[in-house]
């Protein structure tokens, strides 16, 4: 099988390409971009296919950039392929973002990779990975203690994204350029200078670390691709898996929040929760970036944490394990404001998402549950109620209980979480709590066969 046809089998076997494409060739002069640019041009008439190029200028090497460019122009000019040059301050963005040089060209780099291809009207965008590259982020990933999915390596198809050499390695690259006869005068391509120190890990790793182990395992380039390739294929059975067990998980999510319904995550098997948190944290805008071993410790929460139990990570983010929920988060607990009610009105308290009216009824028209609506004897209580947040030391006599109560033990008892408490309207006749709002009316205020008008308080929605 000649070159070609292997990159042809693994744009087939990937289904990286539809017909009539529109292919933004990420091109930088080195033999990668370069091999990538020849073949997708003989590929073009087979799948249709129109081309553009974009050369970005990081501006890490000022002296080498203009010798780049100029061989990326002539070499896209003579094979009538749009060109495009873009440049980005790759130092500055490192600073603003607190990232190292190699992560802030990185997404640079990808931003305006993105941009061009609209600006060009690209579907695709293909880029020069290779199988050597793909063994190298291996390693780096299994030294840097990665799990499975980081194992799988580069993914040879992400979005709109392409990498047509990916089975192809290094050395397959280079003998091809060597013997195709370029339609210009001069070098195949260009060498990037800092390829050949050894400053940054990956090159030291290539250079040194990946020769060695050559030397001893020829094939160690196809080994470590084939081992990426089924972690891959495990990978994407295990995100189907993690895609069903998160539809049934999630109660509520914002952007600053999530919450799950513990019942099913207790009895998630550690491989499938660590995903499955993992997914759960990335869909929620407000909690990226939460580290591994944070996931780690959310699970000791899930299986070992008692209700009301909490951790408080980086990035003022919380997590509530309560009684039947667990709550990720970066939201501040909000707690309600005081008011006053007097009967015939109703109040808005937005903390909570409530309104609370107040009706006086000259006899009993129909009974209420004591949550979302409660009975008291008019005559029994004094306006204006009052309505706050809890506060320490409050008590109350619950209905059907019979004593007096801590509210704070009320709470406990009715399994309210933490993070909800002070968003319970208190309403208060004077300095006695007459309802906890949602809850439990008090029984001192109770309707008897003596009462001669009625309070209802009833509770709705904002």
């Amino acid at each position: 099988m000649d070159f070609i046809q292997r990159v042809h089998k693994t744009i087939i076997g990937y289904s990286m390409l539809s017909g009539n494409d529109h292919i933004l060739i990420g091109l930088s002069g080195g033999p990668d971009s370069v091999c990538m640019a020849i073949v997708m041009d003989r590929l073009k008439t087979e799948f249709n296919l129109s081309l553009s190029a974009v050369y970005i200028d990081h501006g890490l090497r000022p002296e080498e950039i203009k010798g780049e460019i100029d061989f990326c122009k002539k070499f896209c000019d003579d094979r009538q392929i749009d060109f495009y040059t873009k440049a980005v301050d790759v130092r500055t963005y490192m600073k603003e973002k607190g990232s190292n040089l190699q992560q802030a060209a990185r997404e640079l780099r990808y931003r305006v990779y993105e941009e061009t291809a609209n600006q060009a009207g690209a579907s695709k965008i293909a880029l020069g990975h290779n199988a050597d590259d793909q063994a190298e982020t291996v390693l780096m990933r299994l030294l840097s203690g990665a799990g499975r999915k980081g194992l799988s390596g580069i993914p040879p198809v992400r979005g709109n994204i392409i990498r047509p050499l990916i089975e192809c390695s290094r050395q397959e690259i280079e003998g091809y350029l060597a013997n195709v006869r370029p339609l210009h005068v001069g070098t195949p391509y260009m060498v990037d200078s800092s390829n050949l120190k050894n400053d940054y890990f990956r090159n030291w790793l290539r250079n040194t670390f990946m020769e060695e182990i050559k030397k001893r395992n020829p094939r160690v380039i196809d080994d470590i691709c084939r081992s990426a390739r089924i972690l891959r294929e495990e990978d994407d059975y295990l995100e189907i898996v993690v895609t069903k067990t998160l539809m049934r998980l999630i109660s509520r999510k914002s952007d600053s929040s999530i919450e799950l319904f513990l019942t099913p995550l207790g009895t998630i098997e550690k491989p499938v929760l660590r995903r499955v948190l993992r997914r759960a944290i990335d869909a929620v805008k407000g909690l990226r970036g939460i580290d591994f071993v944070h996931v780690e410790d959310i699970m000791k929460l899930i299986k070992k944490g008692r209700s009301g139990d909490r951790l408080d990570l980086p990035k003022g983010i919380r997590v509530i394990k309560d009684y039947s929920l667990l709550k990720i988060s970066t939201e501040e607990p909000a707690r309600i404001c005081e008011y006053e009610l007097q009967p015939s009105s109703e109040v808005q308290i937005r903390e909570a998402g409530i309104r609370l009216k107040a009706v006086v009824e000259e006899k009993l028209e129909q009974e209420a549950d004591g949550k979302t609506e409660a009975l008291f004897d008019a005559a029994a209580v004094r306006f204006p109620l009052k309505i706050r947040p809890r506060f320490e030391g409050d008590f109350f006599f619950p209905a059907g209980f019979g004593k007096r109560k801590k509210l704070q033990d009320f709470f406990v008892d009715e399994k309210v979480p933490r993070d909800e408490r002070d968003r319970v309207p208190i309403v208060l006749s004077e300095n006695d709590i007459i309802w906890v709002a949602g809850y439990r009316a008090d029984d001192r205020f109770k309707v008897t066969g003596k009462t001669e008008k009625v309070l209802r308080l009833i509770i709705s929605k904002l």
